[in-house]
């Protein structure tokens, strides 16, 4: 589960601080809640892929925290996520460390879709 999004370049964020300092890097970053759930599998990581291999414009940085399992950079993610409800999966697109675009549960077809207008506005 968590190759589904590693074999893409997504860097596995294990600890608040690797959380931190993803987030604080300058330009776009995208941090993807993944988890076990049936949500995840067939909707949001190949809907994610889609979107980073199909899509011209796509964020300078990508990182994922997985639920149940990072609990410590699960929860500083959500913690950047606020005010939106932790929800499993999830994806957050950052500019300059500021939350621009957040998504939560959607169809896999439509995660693509939605993650690929995210980045042409934002990245």
């Amino acid at each position: 589960m968590r190759e589904e999004l590693t074999r893409f370049g997504v860097e596995e964020l294990r600890t608040a601080p690797s959380v931190d300092d993803a987030v604080k890097q300058e330009g776009t970053t995208m941090i993807v809640v993944n988890s076990v759930c049936g949500c995840a599998a067939g909707k949001a990581r190949p809907g994610i892929a889609m979107a980073l291999l199909q899509n011209e414009r796509k964020p300078q940085h990508v990182g994922t925290v997985f639920a149940g399992a990072d609990i410590e950079a699960t929860d500083r993610a959500r913690e950047y996520m606020a005010p939106y409800p932790p929800s499993s999966p999830s994806v957050a697109l950052f500019r300059d460390g500021k939350l621009v675009f957040m998504m939560q549960r959607r169809d896999g077809h439509g995660v693509a879709a939605h993650l690929k207008a995210a980045f042409n506005e934002h990245c």
